[in-house]
């Protein structure tokens, strides 16, 4: 009995220790918004700061209603880091839909997380500081987020993903605080035009040089809008990965979907190695 007990007490153990990643929670200023940002920055551990292999980093942007720590704890991302041996970060977007409002010039979370956070981080830790080096991606709201900043800054981010999306925001404005940001669509419809990254897409390269992963689950209420934009793409000859299984906007869903999200970008690292 307690050789049994031993036994398990040294199961145990070794399961909750496997994972040795570092995670600390940073306000970061902005300088286009005059406020610090919470940023939940985790690291490998194996992270060394003086680092002669710089380190690829996954920007992970969370949904409405989130923050910088949802990944964390409801979607378990540290180990990933320690897997992957990359640096994960986590912003808290609010419920800015990761936009610099075109109505309120105090909201300005494109330049913050394109720009400013970029900028912070490469410059703080040992990473690979070009485009082959980051990837984007996140959930909802950050789903959108995530290919809107990839779309429109393609000189920072050289990979992108996108899980239950909101691709294309025109069926929904009532929802999620995205008038607050855009106004509504009856008095700013070029806004709602604008921002949604279905009318973004064109601006894509099509000889593959922007990786893309998108998924939905086919119970999500986002389901139509990103077969929607999977067809577009294809349209357009844009190389991308296309995912779609039984699941519903949840976290049982988006908790699957990054593992997969994980080897692409790894896969996509992989085959871009080079020096700092």
């Amino acid at each position: 009995m307690k050789k049994n007990l031993f036994a398990l007490l040294g199961a145990l153990i070794m399961t909750t220790s496997a994972w040795a990643f570092s995670h600390e929670a940073i306000g970061v200023h902005s300088a286009a918004m005059n406020k610090d940002v919470m940023v939940s920055v985790i690291t490998p551990d194996s992270y060394n700061p003086k680092s002669a292999e710089p380190y690829n980093v996954l920007y992970l942007l969370h949904g409405h209603s989130g923050d910088n720590t949802g990944w964390l704890r409801m979607g378990n991302i540290g180990p990933a880091a320690d897997q992957y041996n990359l640096i994960i970060i986590c912003p808290d977007g609010d419920t800015s839909w990761y936009w610099d409002s075109p109505i309120n010039p105090a909201l300005r979370y494109e330049t913050f997380v394109a720009g400013e956070l970029v900028a912070w981080v490469d410059a703080n830790y040992p990473t690979k500081a070009d485009r082959t080096g980051r990837a984007i991606t996140g959930l909802s709201m950050g789903g959108q987020g995530a290919l809107f900043l990839a779309i429109r800054h393609q000189d920072t981010f050289g990979a992108a993903g996108s899980t239950s999306g909101g691709v294309d925001i025109r069926p929904f404005p009532t929802k999620w605080n995205m008038s607050d940001n855009l106004g509504t669509i009856e008095e700013y419809p070029q806004h709602w035009e604008e921002f949604a990254v279905i009318n973004q897409v064109d601006k894509l390269p099509t000889d593959g040089s922007m990786a893309l992963i998108i998924d939905c689950g086919t119970g999500d209420f986002f389901y139509k809008v990103n077969c929607a934009l999977h067809e577009k793409l294809l349209a357009l000859g844009v190389h991308h990965d296309f995912i779609t299984r039984p699941g519903k906007h949840n976290w049982t869903y988006w908790t699957n979907s990054i593992k997969y999200q994980l080897l692409f970008f790894d896969n996509y690292f992989k085959s871009n190695k080079a020096t700092k």
